[in-house]
Order: structure tokens, then sequence, then C-alpha cells
């Protein structure tokens, strides 16, 4: 099994130092093993978490809703029916997101429409 110093893991992924150490404090990454000298290493299960976290994130879910969702994960199978109802609900925050933008857009384009058409 791989493991990753968190230089290797704050090029991989994008998150600071700061931001990976906030997240392991918070509960919303686990606590990541560490070496005979006291230093952390993560693994490919550490990275794929943060991929998930990464994509939670960047779609506008709140950190206390990552933290529910972090929550039932690791409560077990037994939750994945509210895992779903989580994402789900979400799902229907970032259409809405979604059909926003494509709304602001078709302004946008209108008005370049309308410029181009009176130059």
């Amino acid at each position: 099994m791989s493991v990753y110093t968190p230089a290797e893991v704050v090029e991989t992924t994008g998150f600071s130092l700061d931001t990976l150490r906030y997240y392991e404090k918070i509960g919303l990454l686990a606590p990541v093993d560490r070496n005979s000298a006291g230093q952390r290493r993560f693994s490919e299960d550490d990275l794929g978490w943060l991929g998930t976290i990464r994509c939670l994130r960047d779609t506008g879910m709140p950190i206390a809703e990552m933290l529910r969702f972090a929550e039932l994960v690791r409560a077990g199978d037994h939750t994945i029916a509210d895992r779903i109802a989580l994402l789900e609900e979400h799902d229907r925050r970032v259409r809405g997101q979604i059909d926003n933008l494509v709304e602001r857009q078709r302004y946008i384009h209108n008005k370049i429409s309308y410029y181009r058409s009176v130059l």
C-alpha cells in the first residue's frame, strides 16, 4: 500500500497543509497515520476520501453537511439510505445553482448579441 507525505497530498489534491490539518482537527478527515518520527503519512484511502471532500466542497456543500456525511460513512453500511438522502438534497441544490447560472448566461448572451448589433 502506498503512503504519501503531506507535500505529496497537497500537490495531488490542491488542498493546503493548513486545510488538511483543519479537516483532520474537526474530524472531516480521520486521524492520519504517522511514521515513527511522528510525520503524517496519508494512505490511498485518505486520498480517495479527500477526493470526495474536494467534490463536495467544490459543489458548495457546507462543512457541517460534509461532517454529517463523514459520520454516516464511518458509521457503516446501515447508513447508506441516509447518505443517499443527504447527497440527493445536495444534488438538488447543485441543480438549482446550475439552472441559475444557465439563466444568467442566457442574459449575458443576450447582452453580447445586443452590443454586437449596435456596432
